[in-house]
């Protein structure tokens, strides 16, 4: 871990902006000491913890010196893109309804001082799988309730974007079922394309995106609002603990079980939300070719696998 300044920026973090943003990421992160000591003047806040980081955000527990009475936040860093500006809208909207509380923000800058969670016990804890889902299928009901507002990216628009890289996309497979199998959700999502939804969708709603909360039992974190059919917001939860449950369990079975547990809760069609899951898998698909992948996840084939063989 390197010190700069007052605020010690964690590594992981500087070669996460440097992988993603080259440049621009690496003067964004020698500025990120004087922005903390900044806003902790600013807003008048005093450090009350380790640093803490994700791939794209430094966290840090404050205290209020002067007002809010004391109670505990987070100081949470970015820089500004179109997700951070997503992600204020969403928090703004949702209010802590199911959600994180925003206390403040700062638009320039995307700096936010948000209600502190306990980040050290994620829904990852909780190891009844069928509980854990339960409670993150309750808050993806009550965040997806809400109208999608103005400013937010839609899944009308990243559909078009989508079908239009598949045919570059299929050349770059290197098996012929995986070129077929990513022609088939291209198929499913196309036949959805004229509906894509107006509701609010978190986008990234897996366990570690859930905390225990003192206001709630848990508490969703880390949103990436999208308009769009909540349907597409349920692969990540499928996903969730990956290796550590869903293999060890049977990958169909519990991708089946998780799928109807999110449906019946979320109250969604479920022909729609298998079309819109498999094109969540294009969309993630799309990205690992992108990036050099020349084979599908072996995760995405078996979520195919369980919601299509039924």
């Amino acid at each position: 871990m390197s010190t700069l300044g007052a605020v010690e920026v964690p590594q992981s973090l500087a070669l996460s902006y440097a992988r993603g943003f080259g440049e621009e990421g690496r003067a964004w992160i020698a500025g990120l000491p004087a922005l903390a000591a900044e806003f902790l003047d600013r807003w008048e806040l005093k450090r009350d913890g380790a640093v803490g980081a994700g791939e794209a955000s430094l966290v840090l527990p404050v205290l209020p010196v002067l007002r809010r009475n004391g109670t505990r936040a987070v100081l949470k860093l970015q820089m500004p893109r179109e997700e951070t500006t997503a992600a204020l809208i969403g928090l703004r909207t949702w209010n802590g309804d199911g959600m994180v509380r925003l206390l403040d923000h700062d638009p320039e800058t995307s700096t936010m001082l948000l209600e502190r969670l306990n980040a050290a016990r994620t829904l990852t804890s909780v190891e009844d799988d069928d509980a854990a889902m339960g409670i993150l299928a309750e808050l993806q009901a009550r965040l997806v309730r809400v109208p999608a507002p103005q400013g937010l990216r839609s899944l009308g628009d990243i559909t078009a974007e989508m079908l239009e890289k598949v045919p570059t996309a299929v050349e770059a497979l290197a098996d012929r079922a995986d070129r077929q199998l990513l022609r088939g959700w291209a198929s499913a999502v196309a036949e959805l394309a004229d509906e894509p939804g107006d509701r609010m969708l978190h986008w990234d709603l897996h366990y570690d995106n859930v905390l225990a909360a003192q206001r709630e039992p848990w508490l969703a974190i880390d949103p990436e609002p999208l308009a769009g059919d909540p349907g597409f917001d349920l692969w990540p939860a499928l996903d969730s603990r990956w290796d550590d449950v869903v293999m060890k369990n049977g990958a169909l079975r519990v991708v089946r079980r998780r799928f109807d547990l999110l449906t019946e809760v979320l109250g969604l069609d479920r022909a729609r939300a298998i079309g819109w899951t498999l094109g969540r898998l294009l969309q993630n698909s799309l990205w690992d070719i992108e990036d050099g992948e020349t084979t599908l996840a072996s995760s995405s084939i078996a979520i195919t696998k369980s919601l299509l063989n039924r």
